[in-house]
């Protein structure tokens, strides 16, 4: 039996302390958007919710509350219970939530305090943590200062924030690399658990990292389909820059790490070692079609063959070195003069240039400006 806790409208804690979450909407809400260590366990399914949402618009509230009790059959009651108790004796500091704190909360509360388990809920639910998150996401904007870390591709600044414990690193939370041949295996977010994660990660940075500024990875408004805001691109832009700078050669080998090794690693851990090769063999193909306007046809085909040869030589050897001339084409031909000119277009003051080594060096300091 766990301790009788009171219900909370202490939002701030919760995330700042990653409490787990029980979440009890039904599984089309919970796919819409939810929260990083909020578990799916509906009191209704997705057929029983729309039959009740049906019955409330048509008959009213107690009809459709009537309606809900019926559908709880002894069957699904014993189901839904032992899920939920299950969680309560795992995460016996969490909380649960539906959608407003309404019904669905109080019901499931009800049920487990009758069967020995009571369990607190959160005041407001899902759409006063969303609102919540959504406020204060805007308060970190206004409030945090910011450092852009900014560089060529392939230059590894992915790496250097991972070194960096004030960084917020919003390729991550994306789930993408930020470039057309950014795509990572097991997809990215929806929009709404991306602003949720990253509002989570900045309230946790400014609660606590004290004063400190933020270090962002320089991207663009997109990240793949997730999408920053307006405001927090604003601020971006007006923020100081650190240059890293890397020889081709070095970055070169960053691409071959990334794209190539890591990448197929994700696969094969995910698919097994045959089929994770097919996704990860289809995904350079079709990042290479997506840019093939911008390349012109017959510098598409010239690198499309230099792919094909690559990946032959992957299967047929075992060898990736095939992929180092396609890298060094996209590199020079393709990413860098879309970096110069979008570099050109940044407000913010470039407060140091160097390699990662130097700017690990210097940025205690760099990060008091």
């Amino acid at each position: 039996m766990t301790q009788n806790r009171p219900d909370t409208d202490d939002f701030l804690s919760l995330f700042l302390n990653d409490v787990p979450l029980m979440d009890v909407r039904a599984p089309v809400e919970y796919d819409k958007g939810s929260f990083p260590l909020a578990v799916n366990l509906p009191i209704l399914d997705d057929q029983q919710r729309e039959v009740i949402g049906t019955e409330y618009k048509q008959e009213g509230p107690d009809a459709a509350v009537e309606l809900g009790y019926q559908l709880a059959t002894d069957e699904v009651k014993a189901e839904r219970l032992s899920g939920w108790q299950n969680f309560v004796k795992a995460q016996p500091e969490g909380y649960l939530f539906c959608f407003r704190g309404g019904q669905r909360s109080h019901i499931t509360q009800a049920w487990l305090k009758e069967s020995g388990y009571p369990y607190p809920l959160i005041k407001g639910g899902y759409k006063a943590l969303r609102r919540y998150l959504i406020d204060e996401l805007e308060a970190s904007i206004e409030q945090c200062s910011f450092i852009i870390l900014s560089g060529k591709t392939g230059t590894g600044k992915t790496r250097l924030i991972h070194q960096i414990d004030t960084s917020v690193d919003l390729e991550g939370l994306a789930n993408h690399r930020g470039s057309s041949f950014g795509r990572r295996c097991g997809g990215q977010p929806g929009q709404i658990d991306f602003e949720n994660n990253l509002s989570i990660d900045m309230l946790k940075h400014r609660h606590l990292k004290g004063s400190a500024s933020v270090l962002l990875e320089d991207e663009s408004k997109l990240i793949g389909r997730c999408s920053l805001s307006q405001s927090f691109r604003d601020k971006m832009q007006q923020a100081p820059i650190i240059l890293l700078e890397e020889s081709i050669e070095e970055r070169v080998e960053v691409g071959l790490q990334e794209y190539v090794r890591d990448n197929l690693d994700d696969f094969q851990t995910e698919f097994g070692n045959e089929v994770g090769f097919e996704h990860f063999q289809q995904g350079l193909k079709d990042s290479l079609h997506r840019i093939r306007r911008r390349l012109g046809g017959e510098r598409y085909q010239q690198l499309t063959d230099i792919l094909d040869n690559a990946l032959s030589q992957h299967i047929s050897q075992n060898n990736i070195d095939g992929y180092r001339p396609l890298i060094e084409a996209l590199l020079t031909g393709y990413y860098d003069p879309m970096y110069e000119y979008q570099l050109s277009q940044k407000e913010g003051e470039i407060i140091f240039k160097g390699n990662r080594q130097e700017i690990l060096a210097a940025y205690s300091e760099l990060s008091k400006v």
